[in-house]
This record gives structure tokens, sequence and C-alpha cells, in this order.
């Protein structure tokens, strides 16, 4: 296993070290600790020999299901974990492997270094995990929460190309505004039960390249209707009646 490779699999399971120790002697599962399950973990530093090193914007962590899934800060990675008495074993892991940026290259290393073998002590503090290895060296990570539906600025990813398609809704108007990635919107968006209807549209009337109009239109079918919603950390899916999904990420 390459450097690369073994630091995003030794990434994956730090949040999972917090789950030890938590059975009783008659088999019974409690809650010794805060949950480290289901949450968004971003990789806050790493304590060598005293030296603090901290992690690339974008470093996070996220257990549910047996499975770690997450992100370096450029590579994504996925993987199963398996618990052995008080140690934790990584098997099937897997990893995107696009080229980084030299301080993120030598942040992955620091951490393979630190975090390839021997036991990972756990101290979660409220909205903080805290591993600590034998040496004393230590990795930080810190509980990032939800983007709210409202008042976020939405990314849309897809359909594509969406240029600068984005969506925000707003509470306090009963609205959605935004851009479908050439003209801009307006409707209003009542939200319940996971679902939102969405109002008919007023729009402007420019027109754009044939590409982000195609894009538009498909935008515009979410629209005079009832969608349903899902937020994942800082990710919104829109699903129409019919089955099409519009995707997007948090930008503000």
């Amino acid at each position: 296993m390459d450097t690369q490779r073994m630091t995003l699999a030794v990434l994956t399971v730090l949040p999972l070290a917090a789950a030890c120790g938590t059975e009783q002697a008659d088999g019974g599962a409690v809650s010794a600790e805060p949950p480290v399950t289901g949450v968004h973990w971003s990789v806050d530093s790493v304590t060598v020999d005293g030296t603090t090193h901290r992690a690339p914007t974008g470093a996070n962590v996220t257990i549910e299901d047996g499975r770690a899934a997450g992100n370096y800060g450029c590579n994504h990675f996925t993987a199963k974990v398996t618990f052995e008495d008080d140690a934790l074993r990584l098997s099937d892991t897997t990893t995107t492997e696009m080229a980084c940026e030299k301080r993120p290259m030598a942040f992955e290393e620091t951490l393979a270094r630190t975090l390839a073998d021997g036991a990972l002590k756990t101290d979660v503090t409220g909205d903080r995990l805290t591993l600590t290895t034998d040496t004393g060296d230590t990795v930080r990570l810190a509980k990032e929460p939800d983007a709210p539906l409202y008042g976020t600025k939405w990314g849309i990813t897809a359909p594509g190309p969406t240029g600068d398609a984005h969506l925000s809704f707003d509470k306090k108007t009963g609205k959605v505004t935004g851009s479908l990635g050439c003209n801009r919107v307006t409707a209003t968006a009542t939200v319940s039960d996971g679902h939102i209807t969405l109002g008919a549209p007023a729009t402007t009337r420019m027109v754009c390249d044939t590409s982000l109009m195609k894009t538009e239109k498909s935008l515009l079918g979410l629209f005079d209707s009832t969608v349903k919603y899902k937020l994942d950390h800082r990710s919104l899916s829109l699903t129409s009646e019919n089955g099409k999904t519009a995707k997007a990420v948090a930008v503000g």
C-alpha cells in the first residue's frame, strides 16, 4: 500500500475509535460516549513530537453502517471497518488517485507515520474528538454541523453544465430565489415533511448558450409542483414527481 493510500485508510478509522468499550458484560450495548457514527468529522490537526500540523481544508470522515467514507482535501475514500477487542482494522479500502498539492501530501505522510499502527485512545468532549497514540501523539477532529436548508446558497451541480446556477430558500418570505444558470428565478416555496411545494416560477428573459438553456429547462421542471428534498451534511437533492433529480452543494 503506498503512503497516500495508507494515510487515507488510517484517516477512515479515526472516528470509529470512540466506539470501543461500549459493550456490557451481558452483551447489551450501551453508549459510553457521545456517538461518533453518523457524524461528519472534519480533521483539524495531527501533533507529532510536540509539533502540530494543520489539516488541509476539506479533510473529513463520516462513519455509518460499518462503512467509512470521506475526503482528505483532495482524494475521496471508502473502507470497511471491523473491531478486534480494543483494536480497529480496515479492509477493502479504496481511494481516488488525484494529484494533490505539496502541503496536503506532506500532511498525509505525517498522518500515515503517526497512525499506521497501534491502538488509538479516544476522548470525545462536546463536538471535539481527540485520538491519542501510545507515544502521546494526537489527532484532533471536530464535528461539522449540517448546512441548513434556509439561508444557505445552494450551488447546483447537476444536471449540468450549470454555469452559476444556485438557489436560496428564505423561511421568512416563504420564497426561493436564485439563478437557473442563465436567468434569475423566484417562486414561492413551502417546506413540509421532506417535501417542498414550489410555485410557478417568475424568471428573467435572457438567452444564453444552448447547453445552459437545456439545463435551465430541466431545472424549471421542478417548479409549479411538489418535490422531495434530502439534506446530507452540505449536499441537497431535489427529486421531482417524475423522478428527475437536481443536486446542489452549500457554497455560502
